[in-house]
């Protein structure tokens, strides 16, 4: 690999997945804004999310082959962002209860002259959920910089009763799509 592969992202969990694929890489933390525009749906607002990332590192690192990466969660096509407090993150959870509903992970690899997005949606049912099970998992601290309020990878794996698509997805990066990508830069 003659181009640096960097990670446009402060998660750990992202982190931990790219190196499940083996590449060398740095990582890059970048700060751009997670705001959805007015008439922009879940699947346009996680692809730029994605884009918006991997180009603000690619400023920093023009020479570099950068992937970026956004998920949220999607409940009757709302986005569930990341929680303010505990009366947001127990809203958003008792909507996920006893249902079904979407994890959307947006993959960009982009380098100066060529950009590649994917998007990788996840189907994730709950169980029943209590307010007192709520309170708890806000207690352990788990939710607070999740999307939708709950890690699949954590405590909040108790919550969920199945999935039909990437787990890795789920986690926050899709380790087929994600190498699949890559091939296509390397």
């Amino acid at each position: 690999m003659e181009k640096a592969l960097v990670l446009a992202s402060g998660s750990p969990r992202r982190k931990e997945l790219l190196s499940q694929l083996s590449y060398p890489f740095t990582i890059l933390v970048t700060d751009v804004e997670e705001s959805r525009q007015p008439n922009e749906g879940p699947t346009e607002y996680v692809t730029r999310l994605s884009l918006d990332k991997a180009r603000a590192a690619l400023v920093e690192k023009p020479e570099s082959i950068v992937i970026g990466s956004d998920t949220i969660v999607v409940c009757d096509q709302q986005v569930l962002e990341k929680p303010q407090d505990l009366a947001h993150a127990k809203q958003m959870l008792m909507m996920l209860s006893g249902r079904e509903h979407q994890v959307m992970t947006a993959v960009s690899v982009i380098t100066a002259n060529k950009q590649e997005t994917v998007v990788v949606s996840t189907d994730v049912w709950f169980k029943t959920l209590s307010e007192n099970e709520v309170e708890q998992y806000w207690q352990s601290g788990e939710p607070c910089d999740k999307a939708g309020s709950y890690g699949i990878q954590g405590i909040g794996g108790r919550f969920v009763t199945r999935i039909e698509g990437s787990y890795h997805a789920v986690v926050g990066l899709p380790l087929f799509e994600t190498d699949q990508l890559l091939q296509k830069f390397l």
